[in-house]
């Protein structure tokens, strides 16, 4: 009975890391509710009035939320730092109060630094919401100078509030954060695993939701990659140490990603294409039962069971002798041994499952340390010593940093400009509106620019505002009624508001606006000034501050959505240049390079991208041709940068793999496609270049023999050249939608 309660808790716990990895979001509301609960406690023993009880909780999750950091020393600094810049911002906003002219001459200088400021990165940026937030925390409660010295005691117990919950109630460290990421990662691999055994099993009706579980789950599970991707230099205690998670982590992905291809492919009546496990709602090639006897079908699917298994068990129970054997059999697979009497392709996957079996021995060596190597088969001492010589051959190497632009064409300064433009617009507007609640149009406008870089991203979050505004009315309406002049279960239902708010921020962000609104109907129901007409009012703000947002996003330093699609399509393109050559150039036994690093700077890009054609995919648009077009294109980029990691992978073994030896003439067959991948780039940078994309012989045939009877090529060199092919075929796929001509070679 302890062992099943055990499971259950270890079930649990694995949902909920693979639901918000690294529990950041949950880390993020519990800070923030913990905060404010901590300044009321503080605060209301005094007897304090509800409008500096209202100010202090505000102030304690702004200074909560604004800290970005990932250090805790970096936190404290800017935390520290950000005391000043309230105290200074609420003086101010209370100094103003009684001059229209000069507070609002103020507000719009005070939102050009807050945005300019993101330029010196993580503090410029969270000093700045600081200051931004609680001046309209002042306006909010209506701070007036004879209120001031409370106001400043409310604002100092709140930050001092946050501080201790961040260092002290809910920590988390840069290690701590990087572990609970690594949990996340083992608990979407296993998912996925589930999800190709679905797949494997699937019927004829259910094989499209298969497919599109599997689609989900391979995206997740990237997604987590690049988390920790993001977090390895503050977490790990050395670059090599970093470098290695990050060569395992990648390792991992790639051949789970590769098994589920192999799964596809085997029980595809014909060859499953990449491009189906990336482009969201591509049907499914017709199937059948997976071919052979039902004895394989019956193996595959145990072997799979094995293999999540051995993602999910943790060191501690690992004990005995039975995950060993597991591991031992599934090793075995790369060595030929013990394949099941079946196709081509279904041994295929078999050997995909002992690839996927090393890549997750690998990562509970990096994440576990060493594990017990009495019981290892052969098989499985190879795969150590292979990687054991990956592991001493690891060197970590600086990235040269890109130059950035400067003057108006800065992203920061540009983003100041709109937003001050947008700002002012919004203040004449919203105080044509209303006297007393103007503010609330300026809220909106800044909201609304926060991490957007183009038109049609303003576009998509000002109607999320609005239409979670909407909702959060109706719900604010349903809740004064309940609440009354309870004003203890009014705060309890703002802090329960707010951790919502939080949690799901990164998921909606128009449930994030109907929280926020819900929320602020019950402020004011504890400020008494609560009626219909002001939830109705802050409708009409919000609206008018996302408009005045767009007008200037469309009007000052606009950048069109297909500007800033084309340069990032761009960077996308160049960096998968730069991947692909570089791993078949150092597959041709060219000197080693910092693949690892190419290929992550290659998926930040295409991430990037995904985020940038948000609006070009969005349900509502109208352009169904033009979203088709932009979710097709962003597939295909996918596909090229799963082959391209592949390769990659493969070219990192290199160095010091006993088994992999180089090939000169790889480097010769890569050459069409790199040609190509640059004339789509200059096509898309510039329509007027006439340039055109090739087609021709197959990579494979493109190797020729060195001598007659000599093998043309092995099985690593196989695996190398599907990659490049796949690769191939996927960017002449990737002109057509461009606009880019593609020719055959002349004779």
């Amino acid at each position: 009975m302890r062992a099943g309660r055990r499971s259950g808790r270890t079930r649990l716990r694995d949902r909920v890391a693979a639901s918000d990895p690294g529990l950041l979001r949950l880390i993020a509301g519990l800070r923030t509710v913990g905060a404010i609960a901590l300044a009321l406690a503080v605060l209301a023993p005094f007897g304090v009035d509800v409008s500096l009880l209202v100010a202090g909780a505000m102030t304690a999750m702004a200074s909560t939320f604004a800290i970005r950091e990932k250090q805790r020393g970096a936190q404290a600094v800017t935390l520290a730092l950000g005391l000043p810049v309230a105290l200074v911002s609420v003086t101010l906003g209370a100094l103003l109060s009684s001059r229209v002219v000069a507070g609002d001459l103020f507000f719009v200088v005070l939102i050009f630094c807050a945005v300019y400021g993101r330029r010196f990165g993580d503090r410029g940026t969270a000093l700045g919401l600081i200051g931004f937030q609680v001046y309209f925390v002042s306006l909010f409660v209506g701070a007036t100078v004879a209120e001031l010295p409370g106001l400043c005691a409310a604002v100092t117990v709140a930050v001092a509030c946050s501080a201790v919950v961040r260092f002290g109630i809910v920590p988390a460290t840069p290690a701590g954060v990087l572990q609970r990421l690594r949990q996340a990662f083992r608990a979407r691999l296993a998912q996925l695993i589930q999800a190709q055994t679905d797949l494997l099993d699937a019927g004829a009706d259910d094989i499209d939701k298969a497919l599109e579980d599997v689609r989900d789950g391979t995206a997740r599970l990237h997604e987590t990659a690049l988390m920790i991707q993001s977090r390895l230099e503050e977490g790990t205690p050395d670059a090599p140490t970093a470098r290695l998670v990050q060569r395992r982590i990648a390792d991992a992905e790639i051949a789970a990603e590769r098994l589920g291809l192999l799964l596809l492919s085997a029980r595809s009546a014909e060859r499953a294409d990449t491009l189906t496990l990336h482009l969201p709602g591509a049907p499914a090639p017709s199937v059948a039962r997976l071919p052979g006897p039902d004895e394989a079908t019956a193996l595959l699917r145990r072997d799979l069971g094995a293999l999540r298994a051995l993602v999910l068990v943790p060191p501690a129970q690992a004990r005995g002798t039975a995950l060993s054997q597991l591991r031992n059999r599934l090793l075995g697979y790369r060595d030929e041994e013990n394949l099941p009497a079946a196709t081509p392709a279904v041994q295929d996957v078999f050997r995909g499952v002992g690839e996927a079996a090393r890549a997750v021995m690998g990562l509970r060596i990096a994440l576990d340390g060493p594990e017990d190597e009495s019981d290892d088969s052969p098989a499985t001492a190879r795969s150590r010593e292979e990687m054991d010589a990956e592991d001493a051959a690891i060197d970590a190497e600086e990235s040269t940093p890109e130059e950035e632009p400067t003057g108006l064409q800065r992203p920061t300064t540009r983003a100041a400009v709109q937003v001050t433009v947008g700002s002012s617009l919004a203040i004449v507007g919203g105080e044509l509106l209303s006297a007393q609640r103007w503010y609330w149009a300026v809220l909106a406008c800044w909201i609304v620019f926060l991490n957007t870089a183009s038109t049609g991203e303003i576009l998509v979050k000002g109607y999320r505002r609005v239409l979670g505004t909407l909702f959060g009315v109706v719900a604010g309406i349903a809740l004064a009624g309940l609440v009354g002049n309870r004003t203890w279960l009014a705060f309890a239902l703002v802090m329960l508001f707010i951790f919502a708010m939080f949690y799901t921020a990164p998921l909606s962000y128009t449930l994030m606006s109907f929280f926020v609104t819900a929320m602020l109907g019950l402020l004011y129901t504890l400020l008494h000034t609560y009626s219909m007409s002001v939830l109705l009012l802050r409708v009409e703000e919000t609206a008018l501050g996302a408009a005045c947002g767009i007008v200037a996003a469309a009007l000052v330093l606009p950048v069109r959505t297909d500007r800033r699609t084309n340069e990032l399509l761009v960077t996308v393109l160049e960096r998968l240049a730069d991947v692909t050559e570089g791993a078949v150039d150092q597959l041709s036994g060219g000197p080693a390079a910092d693949l690892l690093d190419r290929a992550r700077d290659l998926d930040q890009a295409l991430g990037d991208l995904r985020a940038a054609t948000q609006p070009l995919t969005h349900p509502i648009t109208p352009l169904r041709t033009r979203r088709d077009t932009a979710r097709y294109v962003v597939a295909l980029l996918e596909t090229c940068a799963y082959h391209a990691r592949s390769l990659a992978a493969t070219a990192e073994l290199l160095p010091a793999h006993p088994s992999i030896a180089a090939d000169p003439r790889l480097r010769g067959a890569v050459r069409r496609t790199v040609r190509n991948i640059g004339a789509i780039a200059a096509r898309v940078a510039d329509e007027d270049a006439r340039t055109e994309a090739e087609t021709g012989p197959s990579i494979a045939s493109l190797l020729q023999p060195d001598a007659e009877g000599t093998p043309r090529y092995g099985r690593i060199t196989g695996r190398v050249l599907r990659h490049l092919e796949r690769l191939d075929e996927a960017v002449v796929g990737l002109a057509r939608p461009l606009r880019v001509p593609v020719t055959a070679p002349r004779r």
